[in-house]
C-alpha cells in the first residue's frame, strides 16, 4: 500500500457498531464488564480508547512500524523514552535541537542522574568518538530546528547497533511523508503530532512508533502508568488531519523551495539555511533519506540586527508570529526568544543561532502571496 493509501485507510474501518466511515469520538472514561476481568477489550480510556487504537495502527502503517504510542504532547512521548533508561546512564543529542528537547534533558533529567551530552553528529565518525560505556540513547533530530542541519541516519544508527545502543529520531520536520526512520535503522521514531501529522494548529498531541514487540510493551506500560495520554477528540482530529498530510507537505514543500530560492536572492539576507541547495552540507544524505526537502526555512538578515529582525516579524501579514509549525497556514518565528529561548545563549551561538535568526513554517497558501509578503516586510 503507497504513502497516501495508507494515509487513508491504514487501520480504519467502518465502525462495527453502525457502519459510520469516519472513526467516531469513543468519549467515554470506563467500559461495561460481563464480570471482573471480562470485557470487549477495553477497561479503562487511559490504558486504551478506541479512537485513540485506531490512530496508533495508521500512525504505525505510516512509519512502516508495528505498533505506535500516542501521547498528549511531542514532550511527553520525549518523556517516555527518557524513563527507558536509568540513573547514570548518558544521552548523546544533537547540538542542534529543538529547545524543549534540551530543557527537558537538561533540567528534568539531569537532577535524576541522566545526562545528556549535545554533540555535533553531521559525521557519523565523530558520534562513534563520542560514545561512551555510559551512553544508552542517541537522540537524532533531523533536519535539524533551527538551523535545518542533517544527520545521516542510517550511519549513526549502524554504529549505534554496533556498540548496543537504542536511536531515537525525531522525524517531527519531516514528517512521515518525507522520512521513515524505522527504514534506516532506527529503534524509535518520534513526533510531536501537533505538527504535520495534525496539520491545523488545532491540537496538542505527540507519538512513538517502533518495530520491536517488546519495546512497544515497555512504552505501552510506560502510557498507561503515567497516564500523558490525549483525549478520544484529540485523537479523532489527529486522525482527520493524516488524510490529508501528503497534499498538504508535497504543497508546503514546492512553496518553502520557492521562498528559499526568492531568499537567497535578496539583498537583504545574508544567509538562507534549507536543504535543498547543492550547498546545503548535508544536501546529499537529505536526497538519500528524504523525499522532499521538507517546509521549514531559517535566514540571517545582512546586518544581523535584532532590531530589523523584529521588524519584519512583526510586519508580515500572511506569515503570522507565533511559536509552533507544520499547519496549513505560514508562521514566522524567532527562535532565540521563542522555541529555543531554554537553550543558554552561549550554545545557541555554537551552532548558529544567532540572536537574530528568523524561521518560517511555510503553509500552502499561494506562494506569490507568500512571496509578496515577506518583500513587503523585508522592505
Amino acid at each position: 500500500m503507497k504513502f497516501a493509501t495508507k494515509a487513508i485507510h491504514a487501520g480504519i474501518e467502518p465502525d462495527p457498531s453502525t457502519g459510520a466511515v469516519m472513526t467516531p469520538i469513543f468519549q467515554t472514561s470506563t467500559y461495561a464488564q460481563t464480570a471482573p476481568g471480562e470485557h470487549k477489550g477495553y477497561e479503562y480510556a487511559r490504558t486504551q480508547n478506541p479512537t485513540r487504537s485506531v490512530l496508533e495502527k495508521n500512525l504505525a502503517a505510516l512509519e512502516n512500524g508495528t505498533d505506535a504510542i500516542c501521547f498528549s504532547s511531542g514532550l511527553a512521548a520525549q518523556d517516555a523514552v527518557m524513563k527507558l533508561l536509568s540513573s547514570g546512564d548518558e544521552v548523546l543529542a544533537v547540538n542542534d535541537l529543538y529547545g524543549g528537547s534540551y530543557r527537558q534533558m537538561v533540567r528534568v533529567w539531569g537532577q535524576w542522574g541522566l545526562k545528556s551530552r549535545f554533540i555535533d553528529m553531521y559525521t557519523a565518525a565523530n558520534v562513534e568518538r563520542e560514545i561512551t560505556p555510559a551512553t544508552k540513547l542517541i537522540w537524532i533530530e533531523t533536519p535539524t530546528n533551527p538551523m535545518l542541519n542533517i544527520v545521516d541516519i542510517a550511519a549513526v544508527c549502524a554504529i549505534a547497533r554496533k556498540h548496543g545502543i537504542m536511536t531515537c529520531v525525531d522525524n517531527t520536520f519531516a514528517s512521515p511523508y518525507l522520512q521513515n526512520p524505522l527504514d534506516l535503522g532506527a529503534d524509535i521514531v518520534l513526533h510531536s503530532a501537533t505538527k504535520y501529522i495534525g496539520g491545523h494548529s488545532d491540537v496538542v498531541h505527540g507519538c512513538l512508533v517502533v518495530k520491536d514487540a517488546e519495546l512497544a510493551q515497555r512504552l505501552h506500560f510506560l502510557q498507561n502508568a503515567c497516564g500523558a495520554v490525549p483525549g478520544p477528540q484529540d485523537c479523532f482530529l489527529i486522525l482527520r488531519g493524516i488524510k490529508t498530510l501528503h497534499l498538504r507537505v508535497q504543497r508546503a514543500c514546492e512553496n518553502a523551495a520557492t521562498i528559499a530560492q526568492f531568499l537567497a536572492a535578496h539583498p537583504k539576507v545574508e544567509k538562507v539555511y534549507w536543504p535543498g541547495f547543492a550547498s546545503h552540507p548535508g544536501h546529499e544524505i537529505a536526497k538519500k533519506q528524504m523525499r522532499m526537502f521538507g517546509a521549514m526555512v531559517s535566514f540571517d538578515l545582512k546586518d544581523n540586527s535584532l532590531e530589523n529582525a523584529v521588524k519584519v516579524m512583526s510586519s508580515t501579514e500572511l506569515f503570522t508570529l507565533a511559536e509552533s509549525l507544520g499547519g496549513v497556514e505560514s508562521l514566522i518565528g524567532h527562535p532565540a526568544s521563542m522555541t529555543h529561548a531554554s537553550i543558554p545563549r552561549e550554545a545557541r551561538l555554537k551552532v548558529g543561532l544567532t540572536d537574530s535568526l528568523i524561521r518560517l513554517s511555510v503553509g500552502v497558501e499561494d506562494v506569490e502571496d507568500l512571496i509578496e509578503d515577506l518583500e513587503r516586510s523585508l522592505a
